[in-house]
């Protein structure tokens, strides 16, 4: 975000989020929301705080070069945000949640189906109080069904939702993708809908209540595989990096190393013969359209691992450039943070933090013509504006201490 004083609102300013999830689809989908500028308040437990919390190393380091209690894992998905402990467990915490609540325009919450009922922080019950309301649920799998009461975590989800049976070499086990991508697109989907709730809302004066399931969002998000089987009727198998519906689009082993050759129509294909000394392969019958080449994928696919073997990445990335032909250097991490256009389009940014003068983060991926986007807030410190919250909703200072000693906060 600008920091000069004519940078644009945000488009969420003015909006408010009360968070009640943890580990990643929810906090995922709320850094989002405060990214485009909503006041996003993270409920969390006196103590221990949010699971990710713990998951390192490895850990933030204060300037002394010492470890602070935030691991990279939480400061990766709490951007933005403002820490406020209470524990629901108690009469008061719950007053003060449903408080917040209720001066809320959405809540967010992960907990298992019906959990929040016993604390009157349900959604029946927000709702019934503030109809104008947006509340969003998520749990493994939903608020009903057989599996309701079940638990879900990421990489059971993958499982159990088909994602692992397709990743992964031919000849090799079921992998999990290399991030949390079942969370992660929950939450995606979670800010979709919340953002589409809250529009409405404004709109008519009334909310909804969202019950989004990991398990649900992971099967919607299988996209051309899911449609493979419905349509065929047979469940599609591991292909490593190789696409099921088009070649060649897989990585190729070049005379110094890999890159991935992503020939997308009929023209990119007879560019790539052409610019190989392969006009063969193009004049090939077998190899004429895309479907041709899915079928004949086992006579194709060789013939073109010889012709790249023979020369060096820089070769093929040079040539591939020219003539137009998808085709990219297989980066690790550090190499794509340190690729030209990630460092023009400002992919590593720092904000300050209690502890740290610059925690590294990677921003939201959206620029905006008119509006600025991108929280000015590194993740929170456990608690770290309790009493500033309290102190807004009307606490004294003494009413605060009491919470404090009796572990409310």
């Amino acid at each position: 975000m600008a920091s000069n004083d004519t940078s644009p609102a945000a488009l969420l300013e003015g909006v408010r989020i009360l968070d009640f999830s943890r580990v990643l689809a929810g906090p995922w989908a709320t850094q989002l929301l405060a990214d485009l500028g909503a006041e996003v308040i993270k409920i969390e437990r006196p103590g221990t705080g949010d699971d990710t919390r713990g998951w390192g190393p490895p850990w933030l380091r204060d300037a002394a070069g010492k470890p602070t209690a935030e691991s990279a894992y939480f400061l990766s998905t709490n951007r933005g945000k403002r820490s406020l402990t209470l524990d629901l467990a108690s009469p008061d915490g719950q007053r003060l949640a449903r408080e917040l609540a209720l001066r809320s325009d959405a809540v967010i919450e992960n907990f298992r189906a019906g959990q929040l009922a016993k604390y009157g922080l349900d959604a029946a019950t927000l709702r019934q109080a503030k109809p104008a309301l947006v509340y969003c649920s998520i749990t493994g799998f939903g608020q009903t069904g057989p599996d309701a009461e079940r638990a879900g975590y990421d990489a059971m989800i993958q499982a159990l939702g088909g994602l692992m049976s397709i990743t992964g070499e031919a000849d090799g086990p079921p992998q999990k993708v290399g991030v949390a991508a079942a969370d992660l697109m929950c939450g995606m989907y979670a800010s979709s809908g919340i953002l589409a709730a809250l529009l409405r809302a404004r709109a008519t004066g009334e909310g909804e209540t969202i019950d989004l399931a990991l398990f649900d969002s992971q099967l919607a998000w299988l996209a051309n595989q899911a449609m493979n089987y419905l349509v065929a009727g047979t469940a599609p198998q591991r292909r490593g990096s190789a696409h099921p519906n088009i070649v060649p689009y897989q990585p190729f082993a070049c005379a110094d190393g890999f890159v991935m050759l992503a020939v997308g129509n009929d023209r990119q294909f007879r560019s790539w013969c052409e610019l190989a000394g392969r006009n063969d392969l193009a004049a090939d019958e077998r190899f004429g359209t895309n479907a041709l080449r899915v079928q004949h994928r086992e006579q194709l696919v060789p013939k073109i691992e010889a012709t790249m073997a023979s020369r060096s990445r820089a070769h093929w990335l040079g040539a591939c450039e020219k003539a137009a032909v998808p085709c990219g250097a297989i980066n690790d991490i550090a190499q794509a943070f340190d690729e030209p256009q990630a460092i023009h389009r400002g992919m590593r940014v720092t904000l300050p933090h209690a502890d740290h003068p610059a925690v590294p983060q990677v921003p939201c991926p959206l620029h905006l013509e008119d509006h600025a986007v991108g929280a000015d807030r590194a993740p929170p410190k456990l608690g770290e504006q309790t009493d500033e919250i309290l102190r807004e909703l009307g606490l004294a200072p003494e009413e605060i201490d009491d919470l404090r000693e009796r572990s409310v906060i």
